[in-house]
């Protein structure tokens, strides 16, 4: 049995702490020990330096990772976002073709209410009050089949 100082091989022991343990477990700690110190004498003396040692790498690291309910959430999202585009084309037949038109134009092409109002010789409020229309009849047609919570 061999006599060993927690402080020398675990550095938050800030006092001598003597412990008896068997010689294997202590030949062990030891050889550990010196594993360490050469591997940080190599780093030292090759001048080995991570590269992920910007500052404060760890604050950014905890957004890689997803927890598992930020997981649940986006496969949530996911699927409802399938259902909406699986739908989208029977709930179209539910507008009017001016309003399908201007709702394309809108969220298609990325058109300004402006650039619809021009292509079609109206104001851009009707524009925008079509378009509007077209997004509630929607949204009431996807909440009476329950595809879309209200």
């Amino acid at each position: 049995m061999t006599i060993i100082n927690l402080k020398r091989y675990y550095p938050h022991y800030l006092k001598d702490k003597l412990i008896e343990m068997p010689d294997e477990v202590a030949d062990a700690l030891e050889e550990g020990r010196r594993m360490e110190h050469r591997q940080d004498n190599r780093r030292s003396y090759y001048h080995v330096y991570s590269m992920d040692c910007t500052p404060a790498i760890e604050n950014h690291a905890m957004f890689l990772v997803l927890s598992p309910e930020e997981v649940l959430i986006r496969d949530e999202d996911e699927a409802a976002a399938e259902l909406v585009l699986e739908n989208l084309a029977a709930a179209m037949t539910r507008l009017s073709p001016t309003q399908a038109r201007r709702l394309h134009a809108r969220y298609v092409l990325k058109k300004k209410f402006r650039e619809i109002a021009a292509d079609e010789g109206i104001s851009g409020s009707s524009a925008a009050m079509s378009v509007t229309g077209a997004v509630k009849k929607l949204q009431k047609f996807f909440i009476k089949n329950g595809w879309m919570p209200k």
